[in-house]
């Protein structure tokens, strides 16, 4: 039997809106920083740290380097440099932000046709993703449906973790039947897959010669079709809803 698809839930960062490259510039500037502090040679460009990490939250990236070169920080600590890292962030995206290719027009049709409940499903934190959605004008198709794994729930997260997504099913009263996703990373799809959610996998922001790693990383993560341009949008909708795949 086909599903009944009401809800859309949405990644933000590479997915709504380019952001992920302008992020972990100040990611890296601030990682040094921590390494820097306690003796540690390494140091990282923006590039390294997105392909490292790419689909984590700043905490979930401290908390894997922490891990990698076993040092230690507490939690006050890890929380003024998560606090600094959303103002860091943020003054970047305010200043060069841009929507991702083609998904302006697709969220103009979505909301001309009322058909689907439309909400971000973010590992980043609630300032940013607000701050991205409004940068770009996209926060007039969500209105109050924004959730941040790094702040809406009652312990901070990221995705692999399920645990915003459910989170969002639970606040908007829906079941992973109903959903579709859409997510540009392992890390997101694999959360999304975990909560049970049909998901699209998105590969426009990736270079050209990524295209097709990240397709079968997506495919792989759980994904059950993957698309390379917001124009395929509407038709890998509509394979999910006539239960294709």
């Amino acid at each position: 039997m086909a599903p009944h698809i009401t809800t859309l839930l949405f990644d933000c960062d590479n997915t709504l809106v380019l952001s992920e490259e302008l992020a972990f510039e100040a990611c890296a500037e601030l990682a040094n920083e921590i390494l820097k502090s306690r003796n540690i040679p390494d140091r990282y460009t923006g590039p390294d740290l997105l392909h490292e990490f790419v689909g984590q939250n700043f905490r979930g990236m401290m908390v894997s380097l922490k891990a990698k070169y076993k040092y230690e920080m507490d939690e006050d600590e890890l929380t003024t440099y998560v606090l600094k890292e959303e103002d860091q962030v943020i003054a970047k995206l305010k200043a060069e932000l841009r929507p991702c290719e083609g998904v302006d027009r697709e969220l103009e049709k979505l909301e001309a046709h009322g058909k689907y409940h439309l909400a971000v499903v973010s590992s980043s934190a609630l300032r940013r993703v607000q701050a991205s959605v409004q940068k770009v004008g996209q926060d007039k198709y969500f209105g109050e449906h924004v959730f941040s794994a790094a702040t809406s729930l009652p312990k901070p997260t990221s995705k692999p973790d399920p645990a915003i997504y459910l989170h969002a099913m639970k606040v908007l009263g829906k079941t992973a039947e109903e959903c579709v996703a859409v997510e540009d990373s392992k890390s997101g799809a694999t959360a999304a897959f975990r909560a049970n959610i049909k998901t699209i996998g998105y590969t426009g922001a990736y270079e050209a010669n990524e295209e097709a790693r990240m397709r079968k990383v997506l495919t792989d993560a759980g994904c059950c079709v993957v698309m390379n341009d917001w124009s395929e949008f509407e038709g890998c909708l509509d394979k999910i809803e006539a239960g294709e795949v």
